[in-house]
């Protein structure tokens, strides 16, 4: 009976690794197979490839259209990064001292921008912006990413905080520290993990972003997503093939970057 039961245990788990794969499969496949095209001699996205080449590689870094779009978009994701992990983190603290009825309703609607479809976001954000005057403008971009981003910071610093000792924050003021030195002396190097993965989020959602960004941006504002979108309409070329590659090579940078930053940041938490 044992080693019928262990048989059966083998194979759903043996199930389980094969369901595992096809989905990893069917999620990398598409991109392993449309990345050799960007490496393509020709101009035409087709196989077998023209030659290999770096040409469209070097049109996406110095062709100014290209390179002003990828400036851009580092800009504004930089920024994004910035005012959405100051906001999430606070947001996050000020959520921790609520009662816990309070806490959860301020929560969930702090999720909406996740929840709402992004075209609804998109519109809202247009007309709002419009009134005020920021469309086309850096601040506008900024904002409304910022709007997009920042719950994906709220979403892990508060879990870090679940495990935080409020007493500590106690302690350190009672030893004469004020707010903000106990803030970044005590509270920020344990919340630490949470607050960089939730960094790194802000940067590729920015970064990645398009749908906002077309009711939102100028010419002079155009980030590296929508320039592709445009180029998608009127250009076919595996110079899109390339930019594409560009755009997830940053964004698995960011993704790596957290994934190594935080074992260490644990490390450094567990030694203080």
């Amino acid at each position: 009976m044992a080693k019928v039961q262990s048989l059966e245990e083998k194979f759903w788990r043996a199930m389980l690794y094969f369901a595992s794969l096809m989905v990893i499969a069917f999620l990398i496949v598409p991109i392993l197979i449309v990345v050799p095209l960007s490496f393509s001699g020709g101009s035409a996205l087709r196989y077998p490839l023209e030659g290999l080449s770096l040409r469209w590689y070097g049109e996406i870094l110095w062709t100014p259209v290209w390179q002003a779009s990828l400036i851009n978009s580092i800009i504004v994701a930089s920024l994004t990064t910035i005012a959405s992990t100051v906001l999430g983190t606070m947001a996050a603290i000020g959520l921790s001292n609520l009662k816990l009825r309070l806490s959860r309703a301020v929560y969930g609607m702090l999720l909406l921008p996740m929840v709402v479809p992004l075209i609804i976001t998109a519109l809202g954000i247009y007309f709002a912006f419009a009134y005020m005057g920021l469309l086309g403008s850096y601040l506008g971009l900024v904002t409304a990413h910022t709007l997009l981003a920042a719950p994906f910071v709220l979403v892990t610093v508060h879990a870090s905080l679940q495990r935080f000792d409020w007493a500590l924050m106690q302690a350190g003021a009672s030893l004469g520290g004020r707010p903000v030195r106990v803030f970044l002396e005590v509270m920020l190097p344990l919340i630490l993990p949470g607050v960089a993965s939730g960094a790194a989020f802000a940067f590729v959602i920015s970064f990645d972003e398009v749908v906002v960004a077309l009711f939102i941006a100028s010419p002079t504002t155009k980030t590296m997503p929508i320039q592709l979108f445009s180029n998608l309409k009127f250009q076919l070329t595996p110079a899109i093939v390339a930019a594409s590659c560009i755009m997830i090579a940053i964004s698995l940078f960011f993704a790596v970057l957290a994934e190594v930053l935080l074992p260490y940041l644990r490390r450094r938490r567990i030694k203080r």
